[in-house]
Formats: structure tokens, C-alpha cells, sequence
């Protein structure tokens, strides 16, 4: 039954983790990263489509990135996906191609991605808490039912623990990685 608990509450930490990794990826750095795009969504018949479903997106270079619509008739409605992102990219059309450049951060605009990149670890910490409290709370439901010893509650509880702790390093490992990236330059 221990086991059980922490190992719910290990698989939804990872969870956690991983959301807050794909938040991350989309704070942009100075550098081009496809990942970037993963929110924008295109009306394509009808539907809204992931970018990443009607283009093809590459890395042209550290500055760029070059989308290739698998239909023309789809650019334009690419260029306004971007537009109206809240990314602050200018899309430029070539051709077939629509080339995305990745204009250098000020000083200040790092400053205030690092502040969101803050917040999300710490929105992941909470969660992370929340679970810690939920696996404590069904250890203690199994001490009231009687269907565990206060020993193997207090083991029970010292595991979590430690997996909180864990788990909340991994964190905290995550943001100063990204710090990292968007304030050395």
C-alpha cells in the first residue's frame, strides 16, 4: 500500500516535471528553437491545427528558424498564427518558405522572461507540495482504517519526503539551467 501511494505520487511529480519543462521551452532564449512554436495553432479547414502539423519547422541558423507549409495556400494564415502569438515575431515570406528570425533580447526583456521562468518553478513547487500533502493524506486515511501500523505510516511519510525533496530539486536544477540560458549572453 506504501508503495502504491508513493509511486502515484512519483508518476504525477513527473508529470509535474515535464510540464514544467514544456513551459520552459517555450520562453524563448536568444537562440532558435522550434519548440518555441508548439502553442501556435492555424485555422486549416476549419480547424484549429498545430503549427507544427500544416510545416515543417527548422533551424536555419541561431537566429532563425525556416517554416515550409506543406500547402501554400497556408501561408498567410501562418504569418497571422504568429502575428497574433504573443511571441513578438515578425514572419517574413519567401516563396514557399516563411523565415522567422529571432531578434536579439534586451537586457530587460531577459530579465522579465526570467521572472516568468521563475513563476512557472514555482507554480511546479506547489504542485509538487500538493502532491506530497495528498499521498500524506491517504497515508493517514490507511492509519485511521487501521490498515497500517503508525510505523510503517511514519516510513510511509519519511518516503514521500524524500521524493518531494527530490523532485523539488530536479526543479529548482531546471530553472537555474534556464536562468542560465537567458541571462548569460
Amino acid at each position: 500500500m506504501i508503495e502504491d501511494i508513493r509511486q502515484d505520487a512519483d508518476e504525477r511529480m513527473n508529470k509535474t516535471l515535464a510540464s514544467l519543462e514544456s513551459a520552459f521551452i517555450k520562453i524563448r532564449t536568444g537562440r532558435a528553437h522550434p519548440g518555441i512554436l508548439d502553442g501556435i495553432t492555424v485555422e486549416y479547414y476549419g480547424n484549429q491545427t498545430p503549427l507544427n502539423q500544416v510545416a515543417n519547422i527548422l533551424v536555419e541558423d541561431a537566429r532563425s528558424l525556416l517554416i515550409t507549409p506543406w500547402e501554400k495556400a497556408v501561408i498567410p494564415l501562418i504569418e497571422k498564427a504568429i502575428l497574433k502569438s504573443d511571441l513578438g515575431l515578425n514572419p517574413a515570406t519567401s516563396g514557399d518558405n516563411i523565415r522567422l528570425p529571432m531578434p536579439p533580447l534586451t537586457e530587460e526583456n531577459r530579465k522579465d522572461l526570467a521572472k516568468v521562468a521563475k513563476n512557472e518553478a514555482e507554480n511546479a513547487r506547489i504542485a509538487i507540495r500538493n502532491i506530497r500533502r495528498d499521498a500524506n493524506s491517504d497515508l493517514k486515511e490507511f492509519l485511521k482504517e487501521k490498515e497500517i501500523s503508525q510505523d510503517d505510516f511514519h516510513r510511509g511519510e519519511e518516503l514521500v519526503q524524500k521524493l518531494t525533496d527530490q523532485k523539488i530539486r530536479a526543479v529548482e536544477s531546471a530553472l537555474e539551467s534556464k536562468e542560465s540560458d537567458l541571462l548569460d549572453f
